[in-house]
């Protein structure tokens, strides 16, 4: 008898541990029970991958999909739907909404939010302040929580932890891997003066270099000290890739395709607020030890920071524009064109975006293209040539900073457990999506 699946995705270029070649992808309730020649076996629906490429699903660990209390802006339908049509099979999103996810009860309404509308798969991260730190090592066990999230900088209210006291008691409470902004809050409120209204371009001077490595190097000393695991946000500056290299034993690094793509001054000239996000767009210099980082492997994770706000708020004369750009869509094909352009080879996009998050968060089945992981897949051609623009957007927000860029590698399928939720464009299958599990938690 031949073997039969519920899906086979048939004839594409298969990315994953063993490298690259065309094989067949064959899923068993909801996952992927078989990879090699499947031409003798049988399916209840065949993909058709001929020409396509296809890689493990796409995991982006850090978004901000605002609801509850800022919808306007985005909603967990609107947000997963975006991560869809990008290629994004699961999403870790972040506490500061209105209210913030700092106890069990916002964390089970998120959930309950998510349930039946989200559709990706999804986990939410447990804000760590001074009034919760003694209750982190509870929260952080709780199902649906992908771990404690910190704001060294650039927050305000309870999610805000200046200090080092504030940071040490959070950390001796966390057991898992612990998640930070990283961006020293006293020098930024000494700096804040240096802002000129109307001028976008004097946002890396108020939020400086310095700020950013003053923050690390404070972060790696307590974490070290405590013998603790952290993992620090959207790394922005060639100071801080040097440093965080010479402790990776304690310490897991973020980039975003924004940082790796866009510098500053062209982007503040050209985009205005719409280049406006914490930490800051830099120079070249900066940008280009980024890149270094990627290349000897200091970056473990490539994260969107999906961050919308609305035209409107974008607009207010700086320092009253908002910091945050939309993202979660666009991060595949944006990095697919640094590959294109022979900057990023498609094995360490993977690495980025798959198996990284895998290691670094400890995610359960997911994150590798392998026999009993979850059949979560991303399905590009990467010969597609498309502009993206605004109005591709699925976001609430309605645009991208990178409206007009030419993109060389393209989402076509989207696959989460089993299920085509994109196929061309469209969302064949909604709302399907389900919270991620935790190898540490599964017990919990």
């Amino acid at each position: 008898m031949p073997e039969t699946y519920d899906l086979i995705v048939k004839g594409g270029e298969v990315v994953n541990h063993s490298g690259r070649g065309c094989a067949d992808v064959g899923v068993r309730a909801g996952r992927i029970a078989a990879i090699g020649d499947l031409a003798a076996a049988s399916a209840g629906e065949v993909f058709n991958a001929a020409g396509l490429t296809v890689l493990p699903g796409v995991i982006d660990s850090q978004v901000h999909f605002r609801e509850p209390g800022l919808e306007w802006k985005e909603d967990l339908e609107s947000g997963s739907r975006g991560a869809v049509l990008g290629g994004v099979t699961a999403v870790f999103e972040m506490p500061n909404t209105e209210p913030a996810t700092t106890d069990a009860e916002a964390l089970a309404d998120k959930l309950d939010r998510a349930k039946g509308r989200m559709h990706c798969d999804h986990a939410f991260y447990v804000g760590g302040t001074h009034e919760n730190a003694a209750f982190l090592g509870e929260l952080e066990r709780l199902p649906g929580c992908c771990g404690v999230k910190v704001f060294m900088g650039a927050s305000t209210g309870t999610l805000l932890v200046q200090d080092d006291q504030g940071v040490e008691q959070v950390l001796r409470h966390t057991n898992r891997r612990a998640t930070f902004h990283s961006e020293d809050e006293y020098r930024l409120a000494e700096r804040r003066s240096l802002a000129r209204t109307g001028d976008w371009t004097s946002h890396e001077e108020v939020r400086d270099a310095t700020s950013a490595l003053m923050s690390t190097e404070r972060l790696v000393r307590i974490a070290r000290a405590l013998g603790k695991r952290i993992h620090v946000l959207h790394v922005t500056t060639a100071e801080e890739i040097e440093f965080l290299a010479r402790h990776k034993d304690v310490a897991t690094v973020e980039v975003t395709p924004q940082h790796l793509t866009l510098t500053a001054p062209e982007a503040y000239q050209q985009l205005r607020g719409f280049a406006q996000m914490n930490p800051p767009i830099r120079g070249a210099a900066h940008q280009a030890g980024l890149w270094a980082g990627v290349a000897v492997g200091v970056a473990d994770v490539l994260g969107s920071d999906h961050a919308p706000h609305t035209r409107e708020e974008k607009a207010r004369p700086y320092p009253a524009s908002p910091s945050g750009m939309p993202g979660v869509q666009t991060l595949v094909p944006v990095l697919l064109t640094h590959v294109a352009a022979g900057r990023l080879t498609l094995e360490r996009f993977v690495d980025l975006t798959s198996h990284g998050p895998n290691r670094v968060f400890g995610i359960a089945g997911k994150g590798r293209l392998a026999v009993g992981y979850d059949a979560d897949l991303t399905i590009v051609d990467l010969k597609a040539k498309r502009t993206i623009t605004h109005q591709m957007m699925a976001t609430r927000a309605g645009w991208t900073p990178f409206d007009g860029f030419e993109a060389q590698g393209w989402p076509i399928a989207t696959v989460v457990r089993g299920r085509i939720v994109m196929r061309d464009g469209e969302v064949p299958a909604p709302h399907l999506g389900e919270p991620v599990r935790f190898v540490e938690t599964l017990g919990a």
